[in-house]
């Protein structure tokens, strides 16, 4: 039968692999129940050694502690299996003590004898301090390392989530690596929170081990002076023994996980494991090797001194010294002058008249290393990343970023230029962060007091010391270059529609040929020019409708440009087909409109002006003017003081209107028609325009 589970296939694929969790878990848990034999324990004790080195070593090379996320888990498995061969070994040494110091196994009698040399005083005052180190220097350390990690990886995520953010809406990161990272600070908030609660399973595992351990001895002396007619003195000694051995044998696994757990928690994420940080970071100065050897020389030097080991470690570290100073001096590499082109007087020609920059970045002389890849500075990959989200966004390539150093500027500052005209400006500082408040942080900082140049929120510069600080109480922190890329990112979207050249839309119609050649065929230039082509685009993009769906403007334009040439009308033609998109920017899928309208009273006295004055409503009224400017603002105060899109609804003939008069007072009042509401949404008046709220 198709549907009959084989032998095979059950123990095909991942079907042991998801059984040895549970398998070991009830394998740990039975040991303390059943009695195992002494071979059992053996089997046992090495395997917990094993664990433990494995562990250790683990630790070592992991370069990222969250490459070790299972550590927690791994933790609290080998203490239950720690405890578990306690209680099976305590059974066996109580049972078969009498019978002599192999009676639970080769592996206890090993480190009951050879470790200690037979002596159980000196066993047992060396099993105490392998628990006193364990338990309150390494056990106590790391568990207080994890705890505070834990405090701080929480107090951190709101500002590690709102610089995620930050960074994907400038364009810096996509919504694969936005997502990434925030799986990433998430399991991070979990690892350490785990490791918090983890490290209680070793301090524990320390008090059990010293209370197993007094217990047993106390247990075989009764049981071998009462039960088995031992004199006192070889009970003691048989059950001593044995005691030692099984506590060294449990307390060793136990002091190296302890130290796995430490260096885990106290590791800082680099891309170098443990080794390399402390080869490249310990001896990385020869100058501090050459001082160490010279003050090991001189005491080597001291009569009564044990002078040859005191030489010999200086001459090492001078070694090292010597071949650290020999290796940085090959490094060095010669720089070359560039030669400096010889000027020669010549008579001006047309290639003196250079074209203005479309888009142009000009920076001061402190804020060239943010440009220079030889520097490190990655502003040009930061802005190639806003061009290519705004592509995806709004639906073409906006031009290149000129970027150029401007002696004229402040050693600090920027300025953006659009046109040859500046369109924004700010300053930015190399090597410092901007804390942005964006309104509930919970101190002050230490810094220059200034505002992020793109949204105007209040901020403070400090120094990256400060950054983790800052981030844990509320600040959106981001570094120099983001300043800029942002403000850049800001710019361009709210100036799109200046962006849009006839070269630009040139290339998209281009590109748009290969996809649809047959739809570009029969609009341009057979029913519209391209330059009535480019006022419609110019229409949408001025109030923030984004053009991604080319085919269905191109479908609606060849559908109407036979009857229709005006721009205008077309354009609302275009907005009423594009209305599902335009109001999902505004108002998400299945939420209600919340929106602003008009009196009809003032929707009547609009449309008489549109009938007279036309399209462009030459005949507004001053008087009139004023007041319906007065109560757009005050209808938008109220509508933002609600926490609702600034939505004005009114009908079709006079948003165009409207969209044009209010535009310069209010640039985040966005004009809808009621063509342009899907039949699907509902509608919701929050307040009235010429009327009473």
């Amino acid at each position: 039968m198709n549907n009959a589970i084989t032998l095979s296939s059950f123990m095909a694929g991942n079907t042991l692999r998801t059984l040895a969790g549970p398998i070991l878990i009830i394998m740990i848990l039975a040991m303390m129940v059943m009695p195992l034999p002494p071979f059992a324990l053996d089997f046992l004790f090495t395997f917990n050694i094993a664990v433990a080195i494995i562990v250790l070593l683990v630790s070592l090379y992991t370069k990222n502690p969250l490459d070790f996320a299972v550590f927690p888990t791994v933790l609290l498995i080998t203490t239950l299996l720690r405890l578990s061969l306690n209680i099976a070994s305590t059974r066996v040494v109580l049972l078969e003590g009498h019978t002599g110091p192999d009676a639970a196994g080769k592996v206890i009698e090993a480190f009951g004898h050879f470790l200690v040399g037979g002596n159980y005083a000196v066993g047992l005052i060396v099993f105490i301090i392998l628990v006193i180190i364990n338990f309150i220097v390494i056990t106590k350390g790391a568990g207080r390392i994890a705890e505070v990690s834990a405090r701080f990886t929480l107090d951190a995520m709101p500002g590690k989530q709102m610089a995620i953010d930050a960074d994907l809406n400038a364009g810096l990161i996509g919504e694969e690596e936005a997502r990434r990272r925030r799986a990433e600070i998430s399991q991070e908030s979990d690892f350490y929170g785990s490791m918090d609660g983890a490290s209680k399973f070793v301090r524990g595992d320390a008090i059990a081990g010293i209370l197993i351990m007094l217990i047993t001895i106390v247990g075989g002396l009764i049981v071998g002076v009462m039960q088995h007619d031992l004199e006192l003195s070889a009970a003691a000694k048989n059950y001593t023994m044995l005691t030692i051995g099984d506590g060294l044998v449990g307390q060793i696994p136990a002091l190296i996980i302890s130290t796995a757990a430490g260096l885990v928690v106290s590791r800082v994420t680099t891309d170098q494991d443990l080794g390399e940080q402390v080869l490249s970071q310990l001896f990385n100065q020869p100058q501090v090797l050459v001082i160490t050897a010279v003050i090991l020389g001189i005491m080597g030097l001291v009569p009564g001194m044990p002078n040859f080991v005191f030489l010999l470690i200086a001459s090492i570290l001078g070694a090292i010294a010597y071949l650290k100073l020999k290796d940085s001096g090959t490094e060095l590499t010669e720089t070359i002058a560039p030669e400096i082109p010889s000027i020669e007087k010549v008579d001006a020609s047309w290639d003196d008249v250079t074209p203005i920059d479309t888009l142009g970045l000009e920076v001061g002389y402190r804020l060239i290393p943010l440009v220079d890849k030889a520097q490190q500075g990655d502003l040009l990959k930061r802005i190639n990343g806003i061009r290519r989200k705004f592509a995806q966004e709004i639906g073409f390539l906006p031009p290149v970023v000129h970027i150029r150093d401007n002696l004229e500027l402040r050693p600090n500052a920027y300025r953006i230029t659009l046109k040859g005209s500046v369109i924004g400006q700010g300053e930015s500082y190399s090597g410092m962060y901007l804390a942005i408040n964006p309104g509930r942080v919970t101190m002050q900082l230490p810094g220059t007091a200034t505002s992020d140049p793109a949204f105007g929120l209040p901020a403070v510069w400090i120094e990256a010391a400060l950054r983790e600080q800052a981030q844990i109480n509320g600040y959106t922190v981001v570094d120099a270059s983001t300043v800029v890329t942002t403000h850049i990112n800001h710019l361009i979207h709210s100036h799109a529609a200046e962006l849009l050249g006839r070269q630009e839309l040139q290339k998209l119609f281009d590109h748009l040929s290969t996809q649809f050649p047959k739809l570009i065929e029969d609009l341009v230039p057979k029913l519209l020019p391209l330059s009535t082509i480019q006022k419609i685009l110019h229409n949408l993009l001025e109030e923030g409708v984004h053009i991604r769906d080319m085919r269905s403007i191109i479908d609606v334009l060849t559908e109407h440009a036979a009857q229709i040439q005006d721009a205008t009308e077309l354009t609302a033609i275009v907005r009423a087909a594009l209305g599902r998109a335009i109001v999902e920017q505004h108002f998400p899928a299945g939420t209600e409109l919340q929106v602003m309208s008009l009196h009809h009273e003032l929707e009547n006295i609009l449309m008489q002006v549109m009938q007279t004055g036309g399209i462009q409503g030459a005949g507004i009224e001053p008087g009139l003017a004023d007041t319906l400017l007065k109560e757009a603002r005050s209808a938008a105060q109220y509508q933002e003081k609600l926490g609702l899109p600034i939505v004005l609804l009114v009908p079709g003939t006079i948003r165009f209107l409207l969209a044009k008069f209010l535009r310069r007072a209010l640039p985040q009042l966005r004009v809808l028609s009621h063509s342009e509401i899907p039949d699907s949404r509902k509608i919701k008046i929050t307040s009235m325009i010429g009327g009473n709220k």
